[in-house]
């Protein structure tokens, strides 16, 4: 696996509809192919987790539950029943090729809470050290539609940045991204490489192509921010062969989603990868450009206040072209932003009425990708 074998640490993430058949469960071949691949990276002294769908799909199909739409607790309690046996499952297929395997279930809180952000990157990357592969999916069981990811090709991007990987795998029924949904546009234009995920990137979005799955190439774009940001590779292939890892490794197609090599600090990292942004901000062309010198966002910058957060959110900080400029904690709420947007600092503290701080978002927390990508 010669283009694989250079990163250090990789995270692969598998969709529901590659690991479970409607009809008959679970694709045993398919993983023990998928678990063969990881042994050879592995062999070759990369650390390798695992994020991987199915625990409802798998759940479902062994209660008899249809195709039927699920209330959320019959949801939960097919997750209850799928995961145990997606865990026996990756824990014989990875045993039968050597490896050990751990499993671990993460929820939101586990990425936007610091503290608990940190007790489960420690406790993967014990279980690296131990040589054991992690396994790692949502855990569905507690989960609701409140405080749930949503869907696991962001979970897989948290714990890529979360474990600071060089590259992300999102093995997918598509494989790559395209200027158009191919199902639906037999023109649509495949796209090897991007260097920028720009609107025009995002607009090539289109909506899920399986009902086993609650992601889309829409939310493998969003996946693609999260890594990109703060620093890990990603690429998109299919997982609808047999040893699909070899696949890549030997020039099969796929998408991939750089990423600069410029260092990002842990806390940054964080702000980047682990958080859901509660908000907009719009700035002009010359906050943009401040920020990209490595200054705070100042109020006097910002042209536009979108969604509902309170200070110490983390938000999405857009240019006035809409492209994403960089992520950062607001030291505002959304209503006192919008009434200080294009006030000096000055003027800020005299319309609040309080001494607040000069900056809207201070550098320290703020990760600004540069006019070629570089984090920062």
């Amino acid at each position: 696996m010669k283009s694989l074998k250079s990163y250090r640490r990789i995270t692969v993430k598998i969709g529901s509809a590659l690991l479970v058949d409607r009809a008959t469960g679970l694709k045993r071949d398919w993983l023990s192919s998928l678990a063969n691949d990881i042994a050879v990276l592995a062999d070759a002294g990369a650390e390798v987790l695992v994020v991987s769908s199915g625990a409802i799909a798998l759940g479902r199909t062994i209660l008899g539950l249809g195709k039927r739409a699920l209330k959320l607790e019959e949801s939960q309690a097919a997750a209850a029943v799928g995961q145990i046996a997606l865990a026996g499952a990756w824990s014989d297929a990875l045993g039968k090729d050597g490896l050990k395997s751990g499993q671990i279930l993460l929820t939101l809180g586990d990425t936007e809470e610091r503290r608990r952000y940190l007790n489960a990157r420690a406790t993967i990357s014990t279980l690296l050290k131990m040589k054991a592969v992690p396994v790692i999916n949502e855990n569905d069981t507690v989960a609701t539609s409140e405080i749930r990811y949503g869907d696991n090709d962001r979970l897989a991007a948290r714990v890529a940045t979360m474990m600071g990987a060089d590259l992300l795998v999102l093995l997918s029924d598509i494989d790559g991204l395209y200027t158009a949904p191919p199902a639906k546009d037999p023109g649509a234009k495949f796209i090897p490489v991007v260097d920028r995920i720009t609107p025009d990137i995002e607009a090539m979005a289109g909506a899920a192509a399986s009902e086993l799955s609650r992601g889309g190439m829409f939310t493998k774009i969003e996946a693609a921010k999260i890594a990109t940001t703060a620093g890990t590779h990603m690429l998109i292939a299919s997982g609808k062969i047999d040893h699909p890892l070899k696949a890549i490794a030997e020039g099969g197609r796929c998408t991939w989603f750089l990423t600069p090599a410029n260092p990002v600090t842990a806390r940054k990292r964080w702000i980047a990868g682990s958080l859901e942004p509660k908000g907009t901000l719009t700035i002009d062309a010359g906050a943009v450009a401040a920020l990209r010198q490595g200054k705070s966002l100042l109020p006097a910058g910002v042209i536009r206040v979108d969604g509902s957060f309170a200070r110490g959110d983390a938000v999405i900080v857009r240019g006035p072209d809409t492209h994403e400029i960089g992520r950062g904690l607001v030291a505002y709420d959304a209503d006192d932003a919008e009434r200080i947007k294009g006030h000096s600092s000055s003027d800020a503290a005299q319309i609040l009425g309080i001494g607040g701080r000069a900056e809207m978002i201070h550098r320290d927390d703020l990760v600004v990708g540069g006019p070629r990508g570089e984090a920062g």
